[in-house]
């Protein structure tokens, strides 16, 4: 799909660069983008561009018609554009983070596919707990985070 994002990229940016756009043109690459795209900020951003488009399109919509068709396309490009663009830097994306009960697990070194009780969550805690306290060379950071996994666990059973 990438290369079809950079093929409506290129369209969109030649319509964007004329002197006077071809606003019947940006609507039928509009209704291209809301049929076919995977990404549902790039749908919603054409879905919403085509009423203005296709108002602008007619040979006698007014200025303030065609301005605002220009904000629509606007909006879609800046869409495209992110979705094209290198993203260098970026953190990982929350979907792809494990959920938080599996962290405190991890964190903790308890198993993951079992039912836990509370005093096996209690030991975890403790074991780790001698190692990350500050009085015994861990950071405060590091022992509230391990105190704060003990507690959602402790809530979750």
């Amino acid at each position: 799909m990438d290369k079809q994002l950079c093929e409506w990229k290129v369209a969109l940016e030649r319509i964007w660069s004329a002197a006077s756009p071809d606003y019947h043109e940006a609507a039928r690459l509009a209704v291209a983008i809301a049929g076919a795209s995977e990404h549902a900020l790039l749908r919603q951003a054409a879905a919403q561009a085509l009423a203005i488009l296709r108002s602008a399109s007619a040979e006698d919509a007014d200025r303030i018609t065609r301005i605002a068709a220009r904000r629509r396309l606007g909006v879609i490009r800046e869409v495209l554009h992110s979705l094209t663009s290198p993203q260098f830097g970026k953190r990982q994306i929350a979907a792809e983070l494990p959920p938080p009960e599996q962290c405190y697990r991890q964190l903790l070194g308890l198993p993951l596919g079992r039912r836990l009780s509370g005093a096996e969550i209690h030991r975890a805690w403790k074991r780790v707990a001698k190692t990350a306290h500050p009085d015994a060379g861990g950071t405060a950071r590091a022992f509230q985070e391990l105190s704060a996994a003990r507690d959602a666990l402790m809530k979750e059973r």
